[in-house]
């Protein structure tokens, strides 16, 4: 099974690992990270080799969404959240007035990458293209240079920091399709897209796999080389938080080691884009 494979596998039955060691988010030797499915892969590749350098540590993730790894971290049920968007203005204020001191890491670096099934035989298309699909303006794949068929669009839900992104930078605030085929997941867009012929959606770089195509925006290919030149048009940057105020010495270990130069070597690994 290939990593990507096992991560969209794995995302399915983390939660409940999670909700066992829940309780443990402060207790010396345990970290619970919860959050993006789009950090996700990068933090399971990170806790493979980690967990032979500290086995003594042992660390549970689950992948929710950023919306709800954020709520996690302000509410204490978890010492790392993932987040492939920013912390809201409003939720650093809720951090703020519980006495919490929460702190931004960047991590790595993302596109977002707009997905078809392989039968479609579109290539390519802008961002105005894109939002026009998704907002219901066009609605047939003949209209962008595709055959004849109806389109079907899929998305991610409202609380993952992906759609917020799409949201904005795409859609500019626009409401998706209200047929839309809304997924938790950026496995389960994949999923979705690859069973489908007709279908759209969009996910993390990362989730890239031949199962689905990868398709350019406003002519620029989704690779690393454009997502390092900073050419490709849907990048983004990827996000811990942590609270500095119940910061444990175990959640700060895997921190660091992440950011450190092999840590971001598994962040190349893993499809996405190191911060050096």
């Amino acid at each position: 099974m290939s990593f990507r494979k096992k991560i969209m596998a794995l995302t399915a039955v983390a939660a409940v690992a999670v909700s066992i060691l829940s309780g443990y988010a402060a207790e010396k030797g345990k970290v619970v990270i919860k959050g993006s499915t789009t950090v996700l892969p990068i933090t399971m590749k990170a806790i493979e080799t980690f967990r032979m350098i500290k086995p003594e540590i042992s660390i549970s993730v689950e992948g929710s969404g950023s919306g709800n790894g954020i709520k996690a971290i302000l509410d204490g049920t978890c010492d790392i959240a993932n987040s492939s968007r920013e912390i809201k203005e409003k939720e650093m204020k809720q951090g703020k007035s519980a006495g919490l001191k929460i702190k931004e890491i960047t991590v790595a670096y993302d596109m977002i990458v707009p997905i078809v099934n392989p039968a479609n035989k579109v290539q390519n298309l802008t961002k105005e293209q894109l939002k026009g699909i998704f907002d219901g303006t066009i609605t047939n794949w003949s209209q962008v240079g595709g055959d004849d068929m109806n389109i079907v669009v899929v998305s991610r839900d409202s609380s993952s920091g992906t759609y917020e992104y799409w949201n904005e930078d795409i859609m500019k605030g626009a409401d998706v399709r209200k047929d839309s085929l809304m997924q938790a997941s950026n496995g389960a867009v994949v999923n979705t897209v690859a069973n489908n012929k007709k279908a759209i959606g969009y996910i993390g770089f990362g989730y890239l796999d031949t199962s689905i195509k990868g398709i350019s925006v406003n002519g620029i290919q989704p690779n690393l080389k454009n997502g390092k030149s900073g050419k490709y048009p849907i990048s983004r940057k990827l996000y811990m938080y942590v609270n500095e105020k119940n910061y444990s010495a175990d959640a700060k270990a895997f921190v660091k080691y992440l950011l450190s130069k092999d840590g971001q070597k598994l962040v190349a690994e893993a499809g996405y884009i190191p911060l050096k």
